[in-house]
């Protein structure tokens, strides 16, 4: 199982929210390349980027700052977080991001996505945030009424690179993750399922992994020395 730690960006600053809400921000560090080459030194291979402030405006935000981490990362990196045009994506792309994903847009304009995906075959990835099993959008201020795999089923055949998966729930709060929604993702979908929110601990890496996740976002856990990535590393494996 792959392990994708994250940086969230908000203001250019390296922060996590608990549970989606702005208000609830714990800044990090100032400095996202360092902490890009810190994970990097640490043993990670991937990294999760997370652009808050385009979340929430519908564009990306951070560009300065995300460019900086994939230029001192070396390993590939991933970003979420107002991807909402064929401009965009070209961008992102081209700045270096190996995948981008798309959340708001896919529920909102599922034939845009379509056309994105096949515009742009494995390098898109699905995020569905969900509350309480509904998809969550526009970084989580709105709750819609579509189901989270139901959500996904409309997009059945499409060249998808994944599913990320988060539970906003647990997302942040370090009080483990949702195995069974993952379970039920993992098992409603034919592409690769990350899952994201609530991970605490090795444990926490170990029942995903026997799960059969084929990879874990981990956010705070490791932030807060909860857990040290050649851990959840050795754990996923």
């Amino acid at each position: 199982m792959e392990i994708w730690p994250a940086i969230d960006l908000r203001g250019g600053n390296c922060v996590r929210l608990q549970q989606g809400d702005y208000q609830r921000e714990t800044v990090f560090g100032e400095d996202p390349a360092a902490m890009a080459r810190h994970w990097a030194a640490q043993g990670a291979e991937r990294l999760h980027l997370v652009d808050l402030d385009g979340a929430r405006t519908g564009c990306p935000e951070n560009l300065s700052a995300v460019r900086a981490i994939v230029e001192a990362a070396g390993v590939p990196c991933e970003l979420g977080g107002g991807i909402r045009s064929e401009t965009t994506i070209r961008e992102l792309l081209a700045a270096g991001l190996c995948r981008l994903v798309v959340g708001t847009l896919a529920l909102r304009q599922p034939d845009w996505f379509r056309k994105m995906c096949r515009l742009f075959p494995g390098r898109l990835v699905l995020g569905i945030d969900a509350r309480d099993g509904w998809v969550a959008t526009d970084g989580w201020l709105s709750t819609s009424r579509t189901w989270a795999v139901d959500l996904a089923g409309q997009f059945a055949g499409e060249p998808i690179a994944a599913v990320v998966y988060t539970d906003i729930a647990t997302d942040g709060m370090l009080t483990g993750p949702n195995v069974e929604a993952m379970r039920q993702m993992k098992q409603a979908v034919e592409w690769p399922v990350v899952a994201s929110g609530g991970v605490s601990g090795a444990g926490d890496v170990a029942r995903l992994a026997r799960t059969g996740l084929d990879g874990c976002i981990i956010g705070r856990a490791l932030y807060e020395g909860k857990l040290d990535l050649p851990a959840a590393l050795a754990a996923a494996g």
